[in-house]
């Protein structure tokens, strides 16, 4: 199971560079195609509470950013 994160940015938020060392220290790598970030849960056997816990988690690091973030796991 992968998260995958895709990410709008503001010109009066943070530097993408910011922004993706945030990502990056939740465990996220970065991408390129559709999405901007992917998460990769590893074979475990994930939850709905893992998910929205996770989705919170992402939440916390991206607050004061000025981002806009849509989140899937496939």
């Amino acid at each position: 199971m992968k998260t995958y994160l895709t990410l709008m940015f503001s010109s009066e938020g943070s530097r993408p560079s910011e922004v993706k060392n945030q990502l990056l220290n939740l465990g996220f790598v970065a991408a390129k195609g559709n999405y901007d970030f992917v998460y990769d849960w590893n074979n475990k056997e994930v939850s709905l509470d893992d998910l929205v816990w996770f989705a919170d988690k992402v939440h916390a690091a991206l607050n004061n950013h000025k981002v806009f973030f849509t989140i899937e796991t496939l």
